[in-house]
């Protein structure tokens, strides 16, 4: 620090600060939401950790000062969340006996016109029919929309109210088995099938967890108070608590393999995502390339995801960056 220019010190400070608090943020992949909630928020913020640690490693490079192993360290003791964040592992193996499946949040296919265009819903369906995937995982599906998909199997589960919103898997692989866990005092829900793929059978979760109810716009997010922000999302980290519960217990006793898609309402640095992804590999960080932004947010979040069991190998995966929703469509294909 005795090198160091006012200005100089003043920024190492922020430095410092800007580590113990990307650190603190690292521990929320180990600790529920109910223990401590302040931690769960905390990670929703570690993308934005991570780019200004990278900032401020760029910044102590040109100054030629060796506080850049500050950040260069705390990104080190991070690295798994790095790589979440980022991917460099993309690949193009397109197989002609591969599974592609497919997750997308729809948002009711624009039924009450949150984006100002004609023909939201024949959209996404024309983009869905043209990538034809084998299995299709809908989140915010609504059963108003009578456009058809080339799907000769599915299993739709929404509200039996006037809403008529929930969630549907489409497949061209024969369902011999389906359900729905029923998540207790929310629209929000998993439903399942298991699918038979020549002698072997497959399921698959179509997962929609607690929803956060962020808008996407700097506007709406600023008019809302910030600590009547942070409770509402630390209540929904508890409600996606006692949600997961509900999946983990429904694959305990499973003999096949299975798939879970779909929108978390979290992020890969979460122990949502954690509990989620146990026993199984993330179809992005195996496979995908860049961000993976999958929620059209001002910084890159990554909430949908595909985590097939870990003896399925991946072999390639896609996030598409059409705006059709406030979410992107991804899809993975899969060999068994």
């Amino acid at each position: 620090m005795k090198n160091l220019s006012l200005f100089d010190k003043f920024v190492f400070i922020v430095n410092s600060l800007l580590a113990a608090i990307t650190l603190i943020s690292f521990s929320s992949y180990y600790i529920a939401p109910k223990s401590i909630p302040f931690i769960s928020f905390l990670s929703l913020l570690i993308p934005v950790f991570i780019l200004l640690n990278l900032t401020f490693i760029i910044y102590w490079i040109i100054r030629l000062k060796k506080q850049v192993a500050l950040s260069i360290l705390t990104l080190l003791i991070g690295f798994q969340y790095v790589s979440s964040f980022y991917s460099l592992n993309e690949k193009k193996v397109l197989l002609a006996n591969d599974v592609k499946v497919m997750s997308y949040n729809v948002r009711m296919f624009n039924l009450y016109n949150w984006i100002d265009a004609k023909n939201i819903d024949e959209n996404i369906f024309d983009f869905i029919n043209a990538k034809d995937p084998d299995v299709l995982c809908i989140q915010e599906f609504h059963s108003s929309k009578k456009l058809g998909f080339k799907f000769p199997y599915k299993y739709v589960k929404t509200a039996k109210d006037e809403n008529h919103f929930g969630q549907a898997i489409f497949s061209k692989y024969k369902i011999i088995k389906n359900g729905s866990l029923d998540f207790e005092n929310t629209f929000n829900n998993a439903i399942f099938i298991d699918v038979l793929k020549g002698k072997d059978t497959l399921r698959v979760y179509n997962v929609h967890l607690e929803t956060l109810r962020i808008i996407p716009k700097q506007e709406e997010i600023s008019k809302e108070n910030s600590e009547n922000l942070k409770i509402r999302i630390e209540k929904a980290f508890t409600t996606q608590e006692k949600q997961i519960a509900l999946i983990v217990k429904s694959q305990e006793d499973l003999k096949h393999k299975s798939i879970i898609c779909g929108d978390f309402n979290n992020t890969a640095f979460s122990w949502a995502y954690k509990k989620l992804k146990n026993g199984k590999k993330d179809a992005f960080e195996e496979a995908g390339e860049g961000f993976g932004n999958t929620f059209d947010f001002p910084f890159p979040f990554r909430i949908d995801f595909i985590l097939p069991d870990e003896a399925i190998q991946i072999n390639n995966f896609k996030t598409y960056n059409v705006k059709y929703s406030d979410h992107f469509p991804i899809m993975a294909r899969l060999q068994f």
